[in-house]
């Protein structure tokens, strides 16, 4: 109760000195500001709030803190920021024995597992909320997925031997139960819950453009099928459904010493529409919008939104254009708007 009290004392002798600052900066602005021994620079500001928390601030955010005020007095850091934090919505509850006495934050847990060899790079990480795992492709093929249980990481690795060709990403899917990952010219699909080692995966095969992106539409309902986007390096975008019968009645018998079992790209309905003039860097579906989107270094058809029924038909689609095009973007459902960057 005590440190209770201490803190907040030390919280409200900071926040004084925080409206200070404002007022001082504000006259600056103004030239209504005189120099007197009461000027809080950055020195005083950094010893003055050292001494108030001590160690529980570092350097970095402090310096971040003052250089906020001082770009925008009108806009009030929130002081969590001096510890580096923000409020936002927590997503499970420390212990009690390991609650911050300022703030409750979720513990964290660092995968010490090397998925990868030297030379090679993480191209793809997707976190599966409802079964509580994480998926991860590397550019020369190891599809990894960790898995949370029992409040230790388990790691599943799956191996796709390539000459030449290099994953560009992955994907889950949620009914299928299996991870997709995407390379210059085919898709794989791994059954990660496959205990052999051997014909756990498929490779749909040929593909003429070169596949730089995927994602899976998720949906409500809770059929034995799944949807893939994909998007390659030509301005075409992709649509695949697949169901546990395509697995069945559709692939070839694995090569010797293959692990794979193949599947004739011909053989599936795959519709593909031209919506950019470039290379197609990312796409996603949006499930909260009910509309895909995909982005493009493509100057005038940067970034679509719409349905998914547009890679059926020739309607126009929802378009924008950005100079330089678009490289990523993002969905906030509270503030219901989209991000790019170019």
């Amino acid at each position: 109760a005590l440190e209770l009290i201490d803190f907040k004392n030390a919280l409200e002798q900071f926040q004084n000195l925080v409206e200070k600052m404002i007022i001082q900066k504000t006259k600056e602005s103004s030239d209504l500001y005189t120099k007197d021994d009461d000027e809080i620079d950055y020195d005083k500001f950094y010893t003055t709030t050292q001494t108030l928390f001590g160690p529980a601030v570092k350097d970095q955010n402090i310096q971040a803190f003052f250089r906020k005020i001082v770009s925008n007095p009108d806009e009030k850091p929130e002081w969590l920021e001096i510890f580096g934090c923000f409020l936002g919505e927590s997503d499970g509850m420390s212990s009690p024995l390991k609650e911050s006495m300022v703030l409750l934050v979720s513990e964290k847990q660092q995968i010490t597992h090397s998925v990868v060899k030297r030379k090679d790079v993480i191209k793809g990480i997707v976190k599966v909320p409802l079964l509580h795992f994480t998926v991860t492709a590397s550019q020369r093929g190891v599809l990894t997925v960790f898995s949370k249980q029992r409040k230790s990481f388990l790691s599943y690795s799956f191996y796709f031997h390539q000459d030449t060709a290099w994953i560009t990403g992955c994907d889950f899917l949620p009914n299928l139960k299996y991870v997709v990952a995407v390379t210059e010219s085919t898709i794989i699909l791994w059954d990660y819950k496959s205990k052999e080692r051997q014909n756990n995966g498929f490779v749909i095969k040929p593909m003429k453009n070169c596949l730089l992106c995927v994602s899976t539409v998720t949906t409500s309902d809770h059929l034995a099928k799944d949807t893939i986007l994909m998007g390659d390096d030509k301005g075409y975008v992709y649509l695949l459904t697949m169901t546990n019968d395509d697995f069945i009645m559709k692939q070839s018998k694995a090569e010797k010493e293959s692990q794979f079992r193949f599947m004739d790209s011909e053989s599936f309905n795959m519709p593909k529409r031209k919506l950019h003039d470039d290379w197609v860097v990312k796409i996603k579906y949006i499930s909260a919008l009910k509309r895909f989107a995909s982005c493009s270094t493509d100057n005038i058809n940067s970034f679509v939104l719409d349905d998914i029924k547009r890679l059926e038909d020739n309607l126009p689609v929802k378009e924008f254009s950005v100079p330089k095009g678009v490289n990523a973007f993002t969905y906030c459902g509270k503030a219901k708007v989209i991000v790019t960057g170019g």
